[in-house]
């Protein structure tokens, strides 16, 4: 996505950070939840194969980041952050699913 300013990449965040609600309310299957977004990523809006795997991963690692930030080690402790992983991980292949 070709962005025009700060403002554009905020509200893109705003609608990622829907995104992950959406995988959470859809714990029990999200690569359905996330077809849609699949598809309109791979056929609509042509993102590069290559570009999307490495960027979604690394926005994935970045949320990762925020977080532990956020919530500190007490509550994000290495456990939380396994699972949490491991969520971002299935909501990545998901998201990636219309390239496999």
């Amino acid at each position: 996505m070709a962005t025009g300013g700060t403002g554009e990449v905020a509200a893109h965040g705003k609608v990622v950070m829907g995104g992950l609600e959406k995988a959470v309310k859809n714990l029990n299957n999200i690569k359905k939840a996330y077809a849609s977004l699949s598809v309109m990523h791979s056929e609509k809006l042509h993102v590069d194969p290559d570009n999307f795997r490495v960027g979604v991963k690394l926005l994935a690692d970045c949320v990762t980041v925020c977080v532990a930030m956020k919530f500190g080690p007490s509550v994000f402790t290495p456990d939380v952050q396994e699972v949490w992983q491991k969520f971002l991980d299935v909501v990545v292949s998901a998201l990636g699913r219309q390239y496999h």
